[in-house]
């Protein structure tokens, strides 16, 4: 009889197992058979491309910050530059790499760090590869020293595994980057001699730019390539260049200019009235986009921070007369946050760390 009493304790007792489960048929709980998922990590807010760029190369803030500093609002409150071009009015920033800089201004880790505080404020991005270890500009194009004794093959490799590895960088970190720069002032080429442009050949400068072209795609297929030429208000020299590597048959989708109207005239001693400069560079502008069916935009602009009125002059001629071109993409200033008591450079738009009121102008 035990036996039985037994038997039938068990019985009852799993019978009644399931039975108190299914009371809750609505929300049983979890079982080792079905975890509950993790809720999916927030996705990072992705930064709209503007249709017009009021933009800021600030490439020097790290370093500037490095040396202590500071920069202010108009009314005197510190404020981090990045966040202060956004206040100002910019919608973008440009940041320029360089390959293995000898105090590591501007190499990959520099660059991210500035380009995570702009994605964190909804800053569009532009990043400018020099491919040299130091400035590329159109009085030096010197390949970075680690390359200098490849042959072309080699140089495009290496180009472009660089701009993998940078722009990779900056999208695993979520990084939005709407535009690119495959060289700076590339004006007779790049990494010469093997990427130099000339009349009889151009197959050197082609074979790296399109290196570069084929690696920015690969990591942000919808970033724009700029192919960057200085002395907008030269169309001579623009058309010479952009002609050649059209035909030669370098692949790039708009047009970065470089404008600085009113260099100091040691003859003179004075700085050249501006309008000249800006009255050309705006028609050159209409040609360029007729000659060559790509969009444009002033990647660079400066004038003289000493003479913040016809600084803001010339940047609202250039802003008024360009605010219809459809295909006419924006305009950045070259390092605004500059001083020549803090950089040693004249042509930015900062006294004592406030805005001289150039920048303003973007609001």
């Amino acid at each position: 009889m035990k036996k039985i009493a037994l038997l039938a304790a068990l019985f009852a007792f799993f019978a009644c197992g399931p039975a108190a489960k299914e009371e809750d048929p609505v929300n049983p709980g979890p079982t080792p058979e079905t975890p509950v998922p993790e809720p999916p990590a927030p996705e990072e807010p992705v930064v709209a491309v503007p249709s017009f760029a009021k933009g800021a190369d600030i490439s020097w803030v790290t370093e500037m910050e490095k040396k202590n500093y500071k920069f202010y609002t108009s009314s005197g409150t510190e404020t981090e530059c990045t966040a202060l071009m956004k206040e100002l009015g910019a919608n973008a920033v440009r940041y320029r790499v360089w390959v293995n800089p000898t105090e590591g201004w501007c190499n990959k880790a520099d660059v991210l760090v500035k380009a995570k505080r702009a994605q964190s404020l909804g800053l569009a991005v532009m990043i400018d590869f020099h491919y040299s270890d130091n400035w590329a500009d159109p009085s030096k194009q010197n390949p970075p020293a680690a390359w200098k004794n490849m042959n072309a093959d080699e140089m495009a490799g290496a180009l472009a595994a660089h701009t993998k590895d940078v722009l990779q960088a900056l999208k695993d970190a979520r990084v939005d980057v709407a535009w690119v720069q495959v060289g700076n002032e590339t004006n007779t080429g790049m990494c010469k001699p093997v990427g130099e442009v000339s009349k009889t050949d151009v197959s050197g400068f082609v074979k790296l730019a399109n290196a570069g072209y084929d690696a920015v795609k690969s990591v942000y297929p919808d970033a724009l390539v700029i192919s960057h030429h200085s002395n907008a208000q030269n169309l001579d020299e623009n058309q010479w260049f952009y002609t050649l590597i059209d035909k030669g048959g370098a692949k790039f989708d708009m047009i970065g200019l470089s404008l600085y109207p009113s260099y100091w005239d040691d003859k003179k001693k004075a700085y050249p009235d501006w309008n000249a400069a800006c009255k050309s560079a705006v028609s050159n502008f209409r040609q360029l986009y007729s000659d060559y069916k790509k969009p444009v935009m002033l990647v660079e602009f400066g004038m003289p921070a000493s003479k913040p009125d016809m600084s803001k002059a010339a940047l609202k001629y250039v802003l008024d007369s360009v605010k219809d071109f459809d295909w006419f993409k924006g305009v950045f200033y070259w390092e605004p946050e500059a001083e020549h008591g803090r950089n040693g450079y004249d042509y930015g738009a900062f006294a004592d760390g406030k805005s001289t009121g150039v920048i303003d102008l973007f609001k």
